[in-house]
């Protein structure tokens, strides 16, 4: 596990712990999330590449993208400095310890895409900067192979964007399921949709 993996774990279990059990109320997402009009998509920097199905990260990206696109309210941009949020994507593998390929970059410089609404297509102008500070943990290297310990599901992580290493923070909002990243209905996102429609009722409920 990373360095930012493990910061981040940390920080889950430390808000478990002091949690009251009493709580049941659900989480109410902050205003910038309800707000939020762009979104940038990005492969997990953690995750490495399958050695049985090396386009799967890549399909599943496209796949969220295409999902939120054809929801409308959220518009995929090519960078996370333009972007109102970043989403983390993973695939899972059925296990929690697998054998990847390391040290292989996700940019991608062209995009074309078909939406309900016709066709998105995007130019990646040069490399994106990163989601998450690459001075922290080990040096970058090239293609090597190693074991990846990862969550066994597919992992969706939302994130506040327009900040410096947007990924080195806690997540605002995550969901993790099998095959929550297939389309053509990519689960992930329509559970995403359906907790921010709960946020706008509670939030429109404590209005006097």
């Amino acid at each position: 596990m990373s360095v930012r993996g493990f910061a981040l774990v940390s920080a889950v279990l430390a808000l478990i712990s002091v949690a009251p059990a009493k709580d049941k109320k659900k989480f109410l997402l902050p205003n910038y999330v309800l707000q939020a009009h762009t979104v940038y998509v990005v492969i997990d920097p953690d995750a490495g590449v399958s050695i049985t199905n090396p386009n799967e990260n890549r399909t599943a990206q496209e796949d969220v993208e295409k999902a939120l696109s054809n929801w409308g309210r959220l518009s995929p941009v090519m960078s996370p400095q333009t972007a109102d949020l970043v989403i983390s994507i993973r695939k899972g593998h059925g296990r929690n310890v697998n054998p990847t390929i390391g040290g292989i970059p996700n940019d991608r410089p062209v995009i074309m895409q078909p939406t309900d609404g016709g066709i998105r297509v995007g130019a990646q102008q040069g490399t994106p900067p990163p989601v998450s500070d690459t001075t922290v943990g080990p040096p970058p290297s090239g293609p090597h192979p190693r074991t990846e310990i990862g969550s066994a599901d597919d992992v969706f992580a939302v994130y506040r964007g327009q900040v410096e290493y947007p990924l080195d923070s806690p997540p605002v909002w995550r969901y993790t399921a099998k095959d929550a990243l297939n389309s053509p209905n990519v689960p992930a996102v329509a559970q995403f949709r359906k907790v921010i429609e709960e946020a706008e009722k509670q939030q429109q409920a404590k209005k006097p």
